[in-house]
């Protein structure tokens, strides 16, 4: 985190928070205002996860009454993402945000975007999406041989359990609105005083944490700093909204429904010498083969664009964070940020569940 974009020279009053009351000025001294940050960025976290043990409590709650209402109906994938969705995102994220919103904040200054560095943007934000969970299921993988089992990947079986429309109001609608509301706005608003490189860095990871498993950890927490990178440049969260909502809908909608034109699992076991059986089955799964083929190529024609465009905008500068008007010293950012109490407990919390899900 020593890329935290940093800044400022003006140290506002103490008001528990680093920040400058109405009218303020006077001037604190460097110590003080690390203290402040250390002491607003553990408040951060604690809220975050006094809101993850309340998600928690309210989805087993949820679960609870309703195996008892309709024992048979939480078998059913719609029914039981219903019941565990939809208390979290009416009930307990809603007092999530009523906590952290309490904690002073800065909206990032309001910046048009073209609309082609949207499509850039949407672009680059899938080939980090691609690469990331590639990753990610190598390092599952590797850690199931070891262990000597699969890792349980539990998104990927709700997605093809869940009707689709099921799905898209969930993964679709609700949760790009609400992570964004939550990670971007929330976050950003709340960190990027301290720099736009602090409030992208910290998004990201609270957010790939937030989803407790691996297979999600590493796409996540990369889309999470694009995004917040996004945000933290144009003030605008419709626009994060907007590729969220792109990236879901391609992965859980988009991508199963090409998935069901080939019968893969069957091509993966036939036997390769019953040339017979080889030539039925790709008569049978001609046209679902060429949409398939068609929409990898187009998955891989994204990635190596996109790859190719984060590492040109890289060199030119285009991911540059701006500093912030408060500064942690160089050196002393990641104890200031990361290692505090309400930091140090939400980042425990969530990787004490990823871990559980590597080992079960």
């Amino acid at each position: 985190m020593e890329d935290m974009g940093q800044g400022g020279n003006v140290y506002t009053a103490p008001d528990g928070n680093g920040y400058m009351p109405q009218g303020g000025n006077i001037s604190l001294s460097k110590a003080d205002e690390v203290r402040a940050a250390r002491k607003h960025f553990s408040s951060l976290g604690l809220r975050f996860l006094a809101g993850t043990l309340l998600i928690f409590a309210v989805q087993t709650l949820a679960m609870e009454i309703g195996s008892r209402v309709a024992p048979e109906l939480m078998r059913d994938m719609n029914y039981y993402l219903l019941v565990t969705m939809l208390p979290m995102y009416f009930i307990a994220i809603p007092i999530l945000v009523l906590l952290v919103k309490r904690l002073p904040s800065q909206t990032p200054e309001r910046r048009r975007m073209k609309p082609g560095h949207f499509v850039l943007s949407v672009i680059m934000a899938f080939a980090l999406m691609y690469v990331a969970n590639f990753i990610g299921t190598f390092i599952t993988t590797f850690i199931g041989i070891i262990k000597g089992g699969e890792v349980q990947n539990t998104i990927a079986g709700v997605v093809t359990e869940a009707n689709q429309l099921t799905i898209f109001f969930i993964m679709v609608v609700c949760a790009p609105i609400v992570e964004e509301l939550v990670f971007r706005k929330l976050v950003v608003d709340r960190t990027v005083r301290y720099g736009q490189g602090t409030a992208v860095v910290l998004s990201g990871l609270m957010f790939g944490l937030f989803h407790g498993n691996l297979n999600q950890f590493m796409y996540a927490t990369a889309l999470g700093m694009l995004l917040a990178f996004l945000y933290a440049k144009t003030g605008n969260l419709k626009i994060t909204i907007a590729i969220h909502m792109l990236i879901n809908l391609m992965g859980s909608i988009v991508s199963l429904q090409v998935l069901k034109l080939v019968d893969l699992e069957a091509l993966m076991t036939m036997d390769s010498s019953d040339m017979q059986a080889v030539l039925k089955y790709f008569s049978e799964n001609m046209a679902g083969l060429m949409v398939y083929m068609l929409y990898m190529f187009c998955v891989f024609g994204v990635m190596i664009t996109g790859f190719v465009l984060v590492i040109v905008f890289a060199a030119k500068g285009r991911f540059a964070c701006e500093k912030g008007s408060v500064c942690i010293p160089r050196g002393k950012r990641f104890r200031t940020v990361i290692l505090n109490l309400g930091m140090v407990l939400y980042f425990l919390f969530w990787i004490v569940m990823i871990i559980k899900q590597l080992i079960a």
